[in-house]
């Protein structure tokens, strides 16, 4: 029986190592990002290596309407998604009263509109038919407010929050609801982004290793990484305003007033 996981943002870093992925599993795919000749090399590859049917969405899930035209679309293609991979986000760094609106705006609708729209439509249909799989990424951002970020940690916190919910609903109905955090990943995020963090990266393979092996088995939050385990449960613990100041005092850009997107 022909299974398909469809995966946003999936032309570069952890959407395409979670395509990869899917497909070595046997998961036909539904490739999704706004950079088609990337998404159509990746197409190619998946569909000789692994023998799979792979299909190609390009479009800017930020613009309005864009996820109903997807949906549309891939309903018109009799597609039927048992797997959805919400992993298309992007974020702004510097002082929000700078950070130009708009794209305030289309960070909004990326991280947390799309997200929740996508789910909305797949969602129902695997719980009736008792089977499927949500894999949302968020970051280790989810876990405290971002000053210089703002906006970013704060449409993470959504992410996490709505993911946990969903998955305490679902519980007996054979779907597996699970969010990925990862910390700092070697995606080119944070450069593009106007962040100036020295930290080490993780590879973006080894995240999405720790992404599907979760969601595969149903665990609720995913973490990958003891040091990014480590700044979770101290920002569990620590107080608040002392948090607030650490990342106040390291995230602080240069020229706060620039910006700069980044797409993952």
């Amino acid at each position: 029986m022909t299974k398909t996981a469809l995966i946003t943002g999936a032309s570069t870093g952890i959407g395409l190592d979670l395509a990869v992925l899917a497909a070595r599993d046997g998961f036909d795919c539904i490739l999704v990002s706004r950079n088609e000749p990337r998404l159509h090399e990746l197409k190619k590859v998946l569909e000789k290596r692994y023998r799979v049917s792979v299909h190609v969405f390009a479009l800017d899930l930020s613009e309005h309407q864009a996820v109903k035209r997807l949906t549309s679309a891939i309903a018109d293609a009799g597609l039927t998604v048992d797997f959805l991979i919400n992993n298309a986000g992007f974020g702004t760094a510097g002082e929000f009263i700078e950070l130009d609106a708009e794209t305030e705006a289309e960070e909004v609708r990326l991280n947390v509109n799309a997200l929740t729209e996508l789910t909305k439509a797949y969602l129902p249909g695997m719980v009736e038919r008792n089977h499927g799989y949500v894999l949302n990424v968020a970051s280790v951002a989810a876990f405290q407010p971002g000053p210089y970020m703002a906006v970013y940690y704060a449409t993470k916190a959504y992410v996490l929050s709505l993911t946990e919910a969903l998955h305490a609903e679902v519980k007996g109905t054979g779907v597996h609801v699970s969010v990925l955090c990862p910390g700092p990943t070697d995606t080119g995020f944070f450069n593009r982004a106007g962040s100036e963090m020295m930290v080490s990266k993780m590879p973006s393979h080894l995240v999405a290793f720790f992404g599907y092996k979760g969601v595969m088995t149903n665990k609720r939050v995913i973490v990958p990484g003891v040091s990014n385990q480590l700044l979770v449960a101290a920002a569990k613990l620590m107080p608040r305003a002392v948090s607030l100041e650490i990342l106040r005092r390291f995230q602080k850009p240069s020229d706060a007033g620039s910006e700069d997107v980044s797409t993952i």
